[in-house]
């Protein structure tokens, strides 16, 4: 029974293809008016899960409801509450931006009045009033995205999911997309949205960390950074990778990773390892600029998530084969 709060509900979606199980057990609920991310690097299952959540492909096992709609009974009439766009969304670049529009609206039965009055509503959220007569060829990357938004969202859907809608766009375009998506809430629309570039999930109300098809995490992005065991330290540096190569494995760093000019390393005693990791990196004869104590991050969180579960594996597999 789906709960009068919740908009998309998970309950042990499950979904394999020939050598590897893409989604492994997913439950969790999307509130109505959130956006909710599912953040994750290529592989984690993100659309593999949107694929089910908009009825094109069959979960194996498990349930989900979107709308208020068992997807494997009311699948089709779930259709008409939901707007789901793809990775590669299905624009006609011989056809103009109006044309394009007018095509999807006329998809989903939106009277003329209705889509005019709308369409003029989006293109302006969307900063693509004065391009309604383009060729959607002629756009840019952001700004064909940005079309394939106004496109999902002309029916007035209850419910959008977005499969990595900013991926390869320019950061301007990438402000823009997320700025109309905060618009909507205001229309009590639903946002389920997937993204690899994990600075996005801190603009989301709850993510849900997905690695190799399983969730790790699900909760606020300020709750997940609270969790991180240990505290961040930032190195900056000119050489980030022999810095990290010195540092792997030293008691005390629990992850090390490459963040811009320098390194984030995961602690657990902050104020003992800073001068050390001073003295060890000048004994190398390795330069390093500052050393100092940084907030978490949702990417310090998942790589150390990521690192840590591997290791407990790791761990796992060693006591096994001393056992045997």
């Amino acid at each position: 029974m789906s709960e009068a709060g919740n908009a998309i509900e998970l309950d042990g979606l499950t979904k394999s293809f020939p050598g590897v199980r893409a989604v492994d057990g997913l439950t969790f609920a999307v509130r109505r008016g959130e956006i909710f991310g599912l953040v994750g690097p290529d592989g984690a299952g993100k659309t593999t899960t949107m694929r089910m959540l908009a009825g094109v492909l069959a979960p194996d096992e498990g349930s989900a409801t979107v709308a208020g709609f068992d997807l494997s009974r009311d699948a089709k009439r779930a259709k008409h509450r939901i707007s789901y766009m793809p990775q590669r969304f299905g624009l006609y670049e011989e056809l103009t931006v109006d044309e394009n529009i007018r095509f999807y609206a006329d998809l989903f039965g939106v009277p003329r009045q209705e889509r005019d009055a709308r369409a003029v509503e989006l293109l302006r959220a969307a900063g693509m009033s004065e391009f309604r007569s383009r060729l959607a060829g002629k756009l840019s990357g952001g700004m064909k995205q940005k079309l394939g938004l106004v496109c999902a969202l002309i029916h007035t859907p209850e419910v959008i999911l977005l499969d990595e809608p900013t991926n390869g766009v320019d950061p301007v375009s990438r402000r823009d997309f997320w700025r109309i998506l905060y618009t909507l809430l205001d229309q009590g629309v639903t946002i389920l949205t997937t993204t690899a570039y994990l600075d996005e999930a801190e603009r989301c109300h709850r993510v849900a960390l997905l690695h190799e098809g399983r969730m790790l995490f699900c909760d606020t992005p300020a709750n997940l950074k609270d969790s991180l065991p240990g505290a961040v330290l930032s190195i900056v540096c000119a050489e980030p990778r022999p810095v990290r190569d010195l540092l792997a494995g030293v008691e005390g760093i629990s992850t090390a990773m490459i963040v811009g000019d320098g390194l984030h390393l995961v602690v657990h005693d902050p104020g003992r390892m800073i001068p050390e990791l001073r003295d060890r990196i000048a004994a190398a004869g390795l330069s390093c600029d500052a050393i100092e104590q940084v907030a978490p991050s949702i990417e310090d969180l998942f790589v150390e998530a990521v690192q840590g579960q591997g290791a407990r594996e790791d761990g796992d597999r060693g006591t096994q084969r001393g056992e045997r």
